[in-house]
């Protein structure tokens, strides 16, 4: 669990850069988000269960007017991209009202519009072509992009794994309890036995005297 927590910080911490986020859904509980997006930018929205029950949740994407853009059921992880039709506050929630005693940890990154306009908006709009420095600087970009990416898809592969293995270790830890005392009794149920093989029954009555 303290690698889960170590992880759930660190992305709390770039929620505000990334848009991502990690959090706990209760069994039987939904929970809603909202991203306000302008008409025409593109968005990305990718989510995925880490721990909990069969790693799986629902999960529904609405735009502003009502239309469910997305909507998928007993989920482990998905993407969806969409355009923006209308500028306007889009809504996605995921819900676990499926479940009646797991709860679930739940991830997911929203990425809003292009990251090269942002990277560039400051250069000269009269600019038709790019400096070498702007070149480089752009390559440097993307793949530093692409190793959070990974770094971020490890650490859920990480985590994962781990909790996985911990419960693992918990059911092979309670079956072997469970055996353990299925031997023992067995054992004393056996020596019982054998002892009344060996052990002479009394006669009762009263003697005859000839």
């Amino acid at each position: 669990m303290h690698l889960l927590a170590y992880f759930t910080f660190a992305v709390y911490l770039s929620v505000s850069l990334g848009g991502e986020m990690t959090f706990e859904l209760p069994d039987n509980e939904k929970q809603c988000f909202f991203e306000s997006v302008e008409k025409g930018v593109e968005s990305t929205l990718e989510f995925q269960v880490i721990t909990g029950g069969q790693y799986d949740v629902d999960m529904e994407l609405v735009s502003p007017n009502g239309k469910v853009l997305y909507k998928g059921v007993k989920k482990q992880y998905d993407s969806v991209t969409w355009k923006a039709e209308e500028t306007g506050i889009f809504k996605f929630c995921f819900s676990n009202e499926f479940s009646t005693f797991t709860h679930k940890v739940v991830y997911f990154d929203l990425e809003v519009g292009d990251d090269d306009d942002k990277l560039f908006k400051s250069i000269d709009s009269q600019a038709t072509a790019m400096t070498f420095m702007e070149t480089a600087s752009h390559a440097i970009h993307e793949s530093m992009s692409d190793v959070i990416d990974y770094q971020t898809h490890f650490k859920l592969r990480e985590t994962q794994g781990r909790a996985f293995a911990e419960d693992l270790n918990a059911r092979v830890m309670y079956w072997s309890m469970l055996e353990s005392c299925t031997v023992l009794l067995i054992g004393i149920g056996q020596v019982l036995v054998l002892r009344s093989f060996f052990t002479e029954k009394k006669t009762s009555g009263i003697p005859v005297i000839r």
